[in-house]
């Protein structure tokens, strides 16, 4: 249960790589005040958790009623973080995670960012749900795996709410070369995740092959 708690706080954690995000953060609220900002990250990193709860306790009745197995969610998922994960070790942003020049434009101009694009699809994007919900079900009981996987979500969510309320603080003391090393680093360890889930997925459909 330990080893399983470590994996899904380090697999959470890379998909969703809090330090990179603060720069994002920042230019989202650079028009508000401290204050407003400290209300925004809290707002959307409970926003986010909810989300993601949602997916976590009703994802595999949803998967089970389109007729989709796991281990065909398991490969797919594999997959869609193989490329976020390419793109992080390029030390570049997914646009599955993080919204394009237009839609960053677009996000400005709404009076509140908290749901979109914060909390979604920066904070509980699909990689991120697609992460939860596998870990999850690769647990011996689902249930206990799915409160693991959550409580390892939130630890996740509580660091980046940390560095939200924080982000001014930390912009200035983290330089932009450090932030694109960890975004690598990140990168390289969910490509690794990506891999195992996908091998994992396709074993499960295809028996034979294990």
């Amino acid at each position: 249960m330990f080893i399983f708690a470590i994996s899904s706080i380090a697999s959470i954690f890379a998909i969703m790589n809090p330090i990179a995000n603060v720069p994002i953060f920042m230019a989202l609220t650079s028009d508000q005040t401290q204050a407003e900002q400290r209300s925004l990250a809290r707002r959307s990193t409970l926003i986010a958790f909810f989300i993601v709860l949602f997916f976590a306790i009703l994802g595999p009745a949803i998967l089970k009623i389109l007729g989709i197995t796991l281990d065909a969610f398991r490969v797919a998922g594999g997959i869609l973080l193989f490329f976020i994960a390419f793109n992080l070790l390029q030390g570049k942003s997914s646009h599955i995670h993080h919204p394009s020049p237009d839609e960053h434009t677009e996000s400005i101009e709404k009076d509140d960012i908290a749901v979109v694009p914060l909390a979604t699809p920066i904070l509980a994007g699909p990689g991120t749900i697609t992460t939860v919900m596998a870990l999850s079900g690769s647990y011996a009981s689902i249930l206990t795996g799915t409160v693991i996987v959550m409580a390892a979500f939130a630890l996740v969510l509580l660091v980046t709410f940390l560095l939200f309320y924080n982000a001014p603080w930390v912009q200035e003391h983290l330089p932009q070369t450090t932030i694109n090393l960890i975004t690598r680093m990140m990168g390289l360890l969910l490509t690794v995740i990506a891999v195992q889930m996908t091998s994992a997925g396709i074993i499960g459909l295809f028996p034979g092959l294990g």
